[in-house]
């Protein structure tokens, strides 16, 4: 296979993106991923653009061994001198020179006619072979340029020594099928381009940076300039983990490869996000969090039969730790069956299934996501409760706050019967649990009482674990909720049941354990 050479301007034209910038050592810890990723070329900076620049281009050039390391310099020869000076270091280096090409930058821009810009890319690129054989040249604004004029730059910059002539989409303004005819073009126009690699170098401007860069690939392009989590000036820059993926996942369509160890593709994202301080959003094509997430029940029963039905690549070859099945309230049994079993819960029967089931899109609606935590507490509340449960929670209203006197009304249900009483309290808890007495007539007195959060976020879910007295025998019950006051209702209710219950068996001459109330 035909290799496509991935050149990452992750820390030159994505570090210049406002709220992006690095230090030295945290380019120079990305820079070291870079190299671990398999990148062919590491642009490193902008030497002539600040002492800073200049000495991070310079760190890495020194320390990073594997990817060719470049530096961007505009066309003119102090920004050259400046760009060879930093890379002297490097094994392997590369000066990158452009100029802009396009009619609107030429005239409001530069100020400058398309042949004294002509002539001043062959100097750049003239000037910078004195210091290297790598030298690659860049038309700025290329999509928007003469096509004409911009073959005749690249024709006179190869003549002057370009090893690699680059077609910027600066701007981010061409469809596919035109940036393909654009570098089809070029490929056929140029005479010596055979004497030089065809780059490109896409914008997102129009959400089309990925797009454009294959549609060149296609055309004969054999570079693609690109960024870690495409970022890069206003939209971005063509994401280097989508073009990689997309040149993998369609082998058949591309018959070309590249040298990146696909699998430290996620790491390398994470690592970009961490020191940046910006993070990809959770549908971010192959490093996003949702990325090989399912919710769907259609998708997760699918999903768990063949993870072909719905993923295209696997996860462990971008380095994702492992596809994610979402309980939420578009999640099937197949995949809540799944997590059980997961989570240690692996002989329930149907009904047991079916009610943890409807809990579970009942706590669905209430958050956005359902947690294993979550389904571990609504299981063990199912699977553990006892045989029969003498009081229900129907429906509870509390009122409460600094000025006002906490109430508290309350209704149960006991088989078809509803029991409803109202009380005061000390606090909305104390309240309900006052008029949870009036209704059972089986007063407790409250030895303890804990909460804590089973989940993160603001929808946590709640569990509230509780000691009482009842004449004399202690009993611990347990309730969870997203609403810290039904989840208080609920492990009282649970305690009284408890107790009822073991009344009842002791009635029937069967002695219970008084661990089997805690």
């Amino acid at each position: 296979m035909e290799k496509v050479f991935i050149f990452d301007t992750t820390l030159r034209d994505g570090e210049q993106a406002p709220g992006f910038s690095m230090n030295i050592n945290e380019k120079l810890i990305v820079a070291k991923q870079l190299a671990k990723l398999g990148v062919d070329v590491i642009e490193a900076g902008f030497p002539a653009s600040s002492p800073g620049d200049f000495e991070s281009v310079k760190r890495i050039a020194e320390t990073v061994k594997g990817p060719t390391i470049a530096g961007l310099c505009r066309a003119v020869k102090r920004d050259i001198e400046i760009g060879a000076e930093a890379l002297k270091p490097a094994e392997r280096r590369r000066i990158h020179t452009f100029i802009a090409t396009s009619e609107i930058h030429m005239k409001y821009k530069l100020k400058m006619d398309p042949k004294e810009v002509l002539e001043r890319a062959v100097e750049a690129v003239k000037s910078a072979r004195n210091f290297t054989d790598d030298v690659e040249f860049s038309a700025e604004d290329a999509t928007r340029s003469d096509l004409d004029f911009l073959c005749r730059v690249i024709e006179a910059v190869i003549n002057a020594g370009a090893t690699v002539v680059n077609i910027p989409d600066t701007v981010g303004y061409a469809i596919p099928s035109e940036f393909k005819e654009k570098i089809f073009y070029i490929m056929n126009k140029v005479p010596n381009i055979d004497k030089a690699i065809v780059s490109v170098h896409c914008h997102n401007d129009l959400g089309l940076a990925v797009a454009n860069s294959l549609a060149a690939i296609e055309a004969g392009a054999r570079q693609v300039e690109c960024t870690i989590n495409g970022i890069g000036e206003r939209a971005g820059n063509a994401a280097m983990e989508e073009i990689v993926m997309a040149i993998h996942t369609r082998k058949d369509l591309f018959n070309i490869t590249t040298n990146i160890n696909t699998r430290e593709i996620y790491k390398t994202s994470k690592l970009v996000s961490h020191v940046t301080g910006v993070y990809v959003q959770p549908n971010k094509a192959i490093v996003g969090k949702n990325a090989f997430a399912h919710e769907a029940g259609i998708h997760q029963h699918g999903v768990l039969e063949n993870p072909l039905t719905y993923e295209i690549m696997k996860p462990e070859d971008v380095g994702f730790p492992s596809s994610r099945l979402v309980l939420g309230k578009h999640s099937g049994r197949h995949a809540l069956k799944q997590k059980l079993e997961q989570l240690g819960f692996a002989d329930i029967t149907e009904e047991q299934l079916n009610r943890i089931f409807e809990r579970v899109k009942i706590l669905a609606d209430k958050k956005k996501e359902v947690f294993d935590d979550d389904i571990m507490i609504i299981a063990q509340e199912e699977l553990l409760s006892l045989p029969v449960k003498t009081y229900e929670l129907d429906y509870i209203h509390t009122t409460s706050g600094n000025r006002l006197l906490p109430t508290a009304t309350v209704r149960l249900k006991r088989g078809d019967e509803l029991l409803q009483d109202s009380a005061i309290g000390d606090g909305p808890v104390d309240a309900s649990y006052k008029a949870i007495d009036r209704i059972t007539g089986t007063p407790g007195q409250l030895l303890s009482y804990q909460i804590r959060a089973v989940t993160h976020g603001k929808d946590a879910v709640g569990e509230v674990t509780v000691k009482v007295r009842f004449n004399g025998t202690e009993v611990v019950g347990k309730g969870s909720s997203v609403d810290v006051i039904e989840a208080s209702v609920k492990a009282y209710l649970n305690a009284v049941n408890k107790y009822l219950y073991r009344k009842e068996l002791e009635s029937q001459g069967i002695h219970v354990p008084s661990y089997e109330l805690v």
